[in-house]
Order: structure tokens, then C-alpha cells, then sequence
């Protein structure tokens, strides 16, 4: 493994470096290490903050094979938790989402309050040197931001806050992401390794001219920008209307086309008036996950037709993505190729991914 791990140069300036090597895509040691560090040091998405806005309401999820969930309490804190029964392991909550006076498990009926405290234990009389004060579900940190719900597996650690960082955060603020609201949720499997989805995505729009047509018609390919923050990438194009590709153009407007890219696996896309995010999860060493979720300033049913055709051309672009990513992963396994050059004028986001993943990985 660190024979591995040891094959990348994460010091390497951008002009000098190459891509992470192609075992770190195709090890399966490498995922499962990916899943101890990675995945449980940083902030990961678990749901919307419009789903847990009132006391009572819930949301579960999974982050590196751990079964979470997140609940606002009767005294409006929200908190999240390990889903998990102290008595015999099952999940306490199995929907995805939903409203609970208390938490219940469904295996033997141990009770749980909102905040987390022990409170029924159905026929445990008699039971010796038990104590319910400690056996209330594990917690997990939990914190909200703009319009988003994250949680961190392990202790310690940088707050939400301060993992975003200032820079970003102020980035975001303007843009009135509490004005965009959610729409609907889609999901694409890609059979390739998560990290070929980030590449693709982080190649300052290397790709676009000759997988995306339609985008292109609509970008200042010339002047797309790239600017990397601390854990961040912003990828940036100006937009343009002549020329543009009828179903495109009418739905990608305004002046400029934002994409964030936040470590390791968050991304907001941001049009003028459009939104949607990326939520990339491991589901195999050559298979991934990506939740896309649409936001839009007007969800009533006058505006769903025009919401559609927006989706419709997020749709498009994840088909056109779904087959090249699958053909790298293919070349990855190849004994022709073992690592590439990055672009200096395209793929500083991708330089910046690839380093800050060494780190996590090489002092775990």
C-alpha cells in the first residue's frame, strides 16, 4: 500500500506535475482506505436544511458504510447521530426521511428521544448494572449551511465553518441561495471509480468543447477561469447568447456560469436563477453514485415545464459524461498507462484534488 500511495508527488508544482497514478483508481485498498480517512475527516452532505427545519423531522443517510441520522429536537437543536440500536445494532430509523416524536427502533422497540437519550427498553426488568444514561445513540457532529446539511464521522477536527473557510463562504453569500428552492432529485450510476467523476469535472472545462456541445454553445470557452481556494475550486465562464444551441441557450442564462467545487465530493453548479449540486459517493472501486438535485427560484406548477427543460439539459450532459467515464476507467486499467500531465492553463482544480487527497490518505 505505501508502495502505492508513494507513486504520487503531491509537492510537485502545477507546470511539473502529473495526474494521481492509475492504482489509486483501481485498488480496492485504496477505496477502503478512502472510506477511513477521506470520507470520515471531512464534512459530507446529508440532506437539505428545508428537510429538518421543524422539531420532529428527520433525515438518515450513509457515510462511509455508517448508517446516520439527523433530527431537529423539540428544543429546535438539530443533532445527528449513528443510526444505530445500542441494543442490537439495527437501524433506529429506516425511512429516508420523515416527522417522529421519538425515535423508535422497529427490532425490539428501544425508545429514543429526539435528543438522543435512552427512554424505553420494552421487558428489561431485572437487567442488572445497566445504566440508560449510557446507552443513548452515539452522536455525531452535525452543522447547516446556506441551504445544506453536513455531518463529520470523526471527532476533532475543523468546524463546518471553518472547512469551508471564510473565502468561500463569502463567495457564496451573494449569490441568495435561500431564494432557490428544491425541485427534484435525480441519480446516475457511472461505472468508473469516484475520483474519475471529480477529474472530469475538475478539468476547467478541458472537456466541454468536444463532449458538450450544447454547454459550449453557451460558455466563453476562451475566457473560462479557474481559481482554487484552500479546499475549494471555482471554475468560471462568462456566457454568451449568439450562437448558443436553442434547447441550451434558453435555459442557461445570465452572466456568468459558476462551478464550485468543494473537497472531496460536493459540487454547486450556479446559473443565473439555476441551481443544482452534485453529491458524488463511492459504490465500488469502478462504480459511483451522483446525486443531482435541482433548485429553481420558482417551483410552483406555472414554472415545472420550464423547470423540466433546465433538468433535460442537466440530463443530456450527465449521458454525454456517462460514456467517457467509462472508457477512462477502462484505460485505467491498462498496463499502457500508469499516470498523465495536467493541463497548467486547465487543471489546476484537478492538481488541487489529487494533493489534497494525498494528504488525507498518506497520514492516516
Amino acid at each position: 500500500m505505501k508502495e502505492i500511495l508513494d507513486l504520487y508527488d503531491p509537492s510537485a508544482p502545477l507546470e511539473e506535475a502529473s495526474t494521481i497514478p492509475a492504482p489509486w483508481y483501481v485498488d480496492l485498498r485504496v477505496m477502503d482506505r478512502e472510506l477511513e480517512t477521506v470520507f470520515s475527516r471531512t464534512w459530507q452532505l446529508v440532506g437539505r436544511a428545508d428537510q429538518v427545519r421543524e422539531p420532529g423531522r428527520y433525515v438518515t443517510w450513509e457515510i462511509s458504510n455508517e448508517p446516520i441520522v439527523v433530527v431537529r429536537g423539540s428544543d429546535n437543536v438539530l443533532r445527528g447521530f449513528f443510526n444505530v440500536c445500542r441494543h442490537h445494532a439495527a437501524a433506529v430509523m429506516e425511512e429516508p426521511e420523515g416527522e417522529a416524536k421519538s425515535l423508535r427502533c422497529p427490532y425490539h422497540g428501544w425508545t429514543y428521544a429526539l435528543d438522543g437519550q435512552l427512554k424505553g427498553t420494552p421487558d428489561f426488568a431485572g437487567v442488572c448494572n445497566f445504566d440508560r444514561a449510557e446507552h443513548g445513540l452515539v452522536p455525531v457532529q452535525v452543522a447547516e449551511w446556506e441551504n445544506w446539511v453536513f455531518v463529520k464521522l470523526d471527532d476533532g477536527g475543523p468546524s463546518l465553518e471553518e472547512f469551508l473557510g471564510d473565502d468561500l463562504i463569502g463567495q457564496i453569500r451573494p449569490l441568495g441561495l435561500a431564494g432557490l428552492h428544491w425541485f427534484e432529485r435525480r441519480y446516475y450510476t457511472f461505472d468508473c471509480n469516484w475520483k474519475v467523476f471529480v477529474d472530469n469535472y475538475l478539468d476547467g472545462g478541458y472537456h466541454i468543447p468536444y463532449l458538450h456541445k450544447g454547454l459550449d454553445s453557451v460558455l466563453d470557452y476562451p475566457k473560462y477561469t479557474i481559481e482554487n481556494g484552500e479546499r475549494f475550486c471555482l471554475q468560471s465562464s462568462p456566457m454568451v447568447q449568439e450562437g448558443a444551441e436553442a434547447q441550451t441557450g434558453a435555459v442557461r442564462t445570465g452572466e456568468r456560469a459558476l462551478y464550485y467545487w468543494i473537497y472531496p465530493n460536493f459540487m454547486i453548479n450556479w446559473y443565473e436563477g439555476v441551481m443544482d449540486t452534485n453529491l458524488v459517493i463511492p459504490r465500488g472501486v469502478d462504480k459511483t453514485e451522483v446525486i443531482f438535485d435541482f433548485y429553481f427560484p420558482d417551483v410552483s406548477e406555472s414554472a415545472a415545464e420550464r423547470n423540466r427543460a433546465s433538468i433535460d439539459v442537466g440530463q443530456r450532459i450527465q449521458d454525454e459524461d456517462t460514456a467517457i467515464c467509462k472508457s477512462v476507467q477502462r484505460g485505467l486499467t491498462s498496463r499502457a498507462y500508469v499516470r498523465g500531465r495536467l493541463s497548467v492553463r486547465r487543471e489546476a482544480g484537478e492538481h488541487l484534488f489529487h494533493r489534497l487527497l494525498a494528504l488525507d490518505l498518506k497520514e492516516s
